[in-house]
């Protein structure tokens, strides 16, 4: 089964992108390519097992195995040696990526407190989105009790967008409630 959400892509959001860029090839209109999701544990380097729990946690919420990331340099002053675990990472693509955002523009978003929006501000400069989350608990897969540290991620919208503009009226039209500036 198809998601919604891309079946409202295919159907009204690159038609109406096709209008407002004028398009004169299909193929020049942006596309949502992957999701990254990614977290890190400052604490993980005294407990490694805060790792696995935060893995875990990104496992629920995506649909997909997370990855355990490794530090690339020693940091005398973080207490850090190389290879020692430091977070977790998905990338989602395809059918994964199209419900992850759908539930987090429907569900999870709107259950943070005191929301006004999102940042319209968090672009790359190459049609790429950032976006932090400071709590983990917006999402309504994890049990409160089961959590066992709270903790932030940030999530990496990629697209094929050759600008911001392109990217910022990509991701309005998809449903992201940015905030007005």
């Amino acid at each position: 089964m198809e998601p919604n959400l891309r079946t409202h892509y295919r159907d009204v959001v690159a038609k109406g992108l096709i209008e407002e860029f004028s398009y004169e090839n299909p193929m020049l209109v942006p596309k949502l390519q992957k999701i990254v999701v990614n977290t890190s544990i400052k604490e993980a380097t005294s407990n490694a097992k805060l790792i696995d729990s935060a893995a875990e946690e990104l496992t629920l919420l995506t649909g997909q195995k997370a990855i355990i990331r490794k530090a690339k340099k020693s940091i005398a002053n973080f207490k850090l040696r190389e290879g020692m675990p430091i977070g977790a990472k998905v990338t989602l693509r395809g059918a994964q990526m199209w419900y992850f955002l759908e539930r987090l523009i429907s569900i999870a978003i709107p259950r943070i407190r005191d929301f006004h929006g999102v940042s319209p501000t968090g672009f790359d400069g190459r049609g790429n989105y950032s976006l932090g989350l400071a709590e983990q608990l917006i999402f309504p897969e994890l049990d409160y009790d089961k959590v066992t540290r709270v903790s932030g991620m940030n999530i990496t919208f990629v697209t094929s967008a050759r600008t911001d503009r392109e990217a910022l009226a990509l991701l309005r039209r998809l449903g992201m409630p940015f905030r007005e500036q």
